[in-house]
């Protein structure tokens, strides 16, 4: 009997601590956007948020811009960044939960 609620306890504890690690390996998150500063690189953006699931750039010989976009499929959260020759310059976090 006592082995039985052992067991649970375990398999309970293993499951709590597998979700937590699961909540803090999203990147695309409200704490992350607003670690992205004005100026800083996509190199750096990168660091921060991972490879952008999703980017363009336009090169018109004095400017040069790029639209890069992070999303979290689990959450739904997104993160756009503007970049204009090579520098964030604009910047968007959307969720579907209210903070």
């Amino acid at each position: 009997m006592r082995r039985k609620l052992f067991r649970k306890i375990c398999v309970l504890a293993v499951s709590v601590l597998l979700c937590i690690s699961l909540i803090s390996c999203a990147k695309v998150t409200r704490s992350n956007f607003d670690k992205i500063q004005e100026g800083m690189t996509l190199e750096e953006v990168i660091g921060i948020l991972g490879e952008p699931a999703d980017s363009s750039s336009v090169d018109l010989k004095i400017v040069t811009g790029t639209a890069a976009k992070w999303v979290d499929e689990k959450t739904g959260n997104e993160i756009s960044v503007q970049f204009v020759n090579g520098k964030v310059k604009f910047k968007q976090f959307e969720s579907p939960y209210i903070p």
